[in-house]
């Protein structure tokens, strides 16, 4: 049964990824492709893709991994349907009210400003002398 799956390159802390169709039962590295059929650099999101290629093997019954059926969904290749293509995940916080930004806003305290200020009346003892 043939794969296709994305195939690691670049180097290091920069990967790179040719989309290959491959046996499955083979580890990605293992260099037997039968086919390369595009390429993904998740840094800049280019992807280059043949798609008579890829839908050609499609037909014949390779299966995408997850990540490669989203990169082909992506670039608006028509996928089998029996092909299952996975929901993106969203992280969710543990903490979710520790986190700063749900925190109430603490409002500065109000300073009294001179507006709010009375003048000072005179003292009966100023007005005798």
């Amino acid at each position: 049964m043939l794969a296709i799956r994305m195939q690691r390159n670049g180097r290091a802390h920069y990967p790179v990824y040719r989309i290959v169709v491959q046996e499955a039962q083979r580890h990605p590295l293992s260099g037997r492709v039968v086919a390369e059929v595009g390429s993904y650099n998740p840094h800049t999101k280019a992807t280059v893709l043949d798609k008579e290629k890829i839908e050609f093997y499609l037909k014949n019954g390779a299966q995408p991994s997850s990540r490669v059926a989203r990169v082909l969904k992506a670039n608006k290749i028509t996928l089998p349907k029996w092909v299952k293509v996975a929901a993106e995940k969203h992280a969710v916080a543990k903490h979710a009210d520790k986190l700063r930004k749900n925190q109430p806003k603490e409002e500065a305290p109000a300073e009294e400003s001179p507006a709010e200020e009375t003048p000072a009346e005179e003292t009966p003892a100023e007005n005798a002398e």
